[in-house]
């Protein structure tokens, strides 16, 4: 069965900028779009960016100006670029399919955290 791999998270100093990547194994990729989704404590996980197969992006407005995703369909891998992080970024970060109904089982996710 395929899944969603992430890494890449950290601890970050307010205002520092970290970037996270993910690998799909085993699944189809280059044809569906992908995106970002994140779950603090006590808070339902929240869709922050997508990326289409071609290209085109959406972001939460949370985010907006200060995440950046990409896919690398060659490497079947979708990355996000986030600058000017603050505390409320705080959360497990995971990579799923975008378009509702076509998420899978959710992976571990990556843990990131913004503190001085």
């Amino acid at each position: 069965q395929g899944q969603f791999v992430e890494s890449g998270g950290d601890l970050v100093q307010p205002g520092g900028s970290l970037k996270l990547s993910c690998a799909a194994v085993d699944l189809v990729f280059r044809l569906y779009s992908v995106g970002w989704y994140r779950q603090s404590p006590g808070k339902e996980r929240e869709r922050i960016a997508g990326v289409g197969p071609g290209g085109d992006t959406d972001y939460a407005d949370s985010v907006k100006d200060r995440f950046t995703i990409s896919r690398d369909n060659a490497d079947e891998k979708v990355y996000l670029q986030m600058t000017n992080m603050k505390p409320e970024d705080t959360a497990v970060y995971y990579c799923n399919y975008w378009l509702p109904g076509e998420t899978i089982s959710w992976g571990q996710g990556t843990q990131v955290t913004v503190s001085p």
